[in-house]
């Protein structure tokens, strides 16, 4: 081992004892019943301490910040013992291990609502495709009777996600129900004589053609009835 080796050692043994001596005297000032004087006569010498450890700029390490968090939760006046950092430094420290703290505690959970089982999901598709008819106030009474616990508006999520047939056009219901579509129309036309005829056609649009027309001057609901 080296001279310098040597200097190093007993320089950290020298640093060790003098924390250990400002230990001591603190609890000794705290058994007199002296709180105040020894928490400010123990974070002095603490960053004392830490000052001792840097040439250039003071470095804190972990331990060190912890030591500030807890005296910030023990004494009321540990603003008038910093010296080395800002007291707004200080509450940063605590507001990131806190959050630390919290990140690592969730770390294990799985964030959000639980997972519905898979077998509630498969039997409300069964249930709606047995029932089409039925929502999911329905459906959600109808589970409720065995003893499945789920709320209704799960189930209504699970109504809506199921994949339905897209509903055909009107351009698409016209073309395919053509042959079968008859329009409707009745208007009135005025004569020489003063009169008014009532005239009822029926028009077929798969070929545009009249199928039906009828005149009258008194209309009535058998007579439009009897229009077939």
């Amino acid at each position: 081992m080296t001279i310098a080796d040597h200097l190093r050692s007993g320089a950290t043994g020298s640093r060790m004892l003098t924390s250990l001596v400002a230990l001591l005297r603190s609890i000794g000032l705290l058994c007199r019943g002296h709180q105040a004087v020894a928490l400010e006569n123990l974070a002095l010498r603490q960053q004392v301490a830490a000052l001792t450890r840097s040439t250039k700029r003071p470095h804190l390490r972990p331990r060190d910040r912890f030591f500030w968090i807890v005296l910030t939760k023990v004494w009321r006046e540990w603003r008038s013992a910093l010296l080395i950092v800002q007291p707004e430094t200080v509450v940063r420290w605590h507001r990131q291990w806190l959050r630390r703290r919290w990140t690592e505690r969730s770390r294990h959970k799985h964030p959000g609502r639980p997972r519905t089982d898979a077998a509630i999901r498969t039997l409300v598709d069964k249930m709606v495709s047995a029932n089409p008819l039925w929502g999911a106030p329905r459906i959600h009474g109808e589970l409720r009777k065995p003893g499945i616990e789920v709320s209704e508006r799960t189930v209504s999520r699970f109504v809506r996600r199921r994949q339905r047939p897209p509903s055909q056009t009107w351009r698409t219901f016209l073309t395919n129900h053509l042959s079968a579509l008859v329009s409707m129309d009745f208007f009135t036309v005025p004569t020489l004589m003063g009169r008014v005829l009532f005239v009822l056609v029926l028009l077929a649009h798969q070929r545009r053609r009249v199928v039906h027309v009828t005149v009258t001057e008194h209309p009535t609901a058998e007579w439009t009835a009897q229009v077939r």
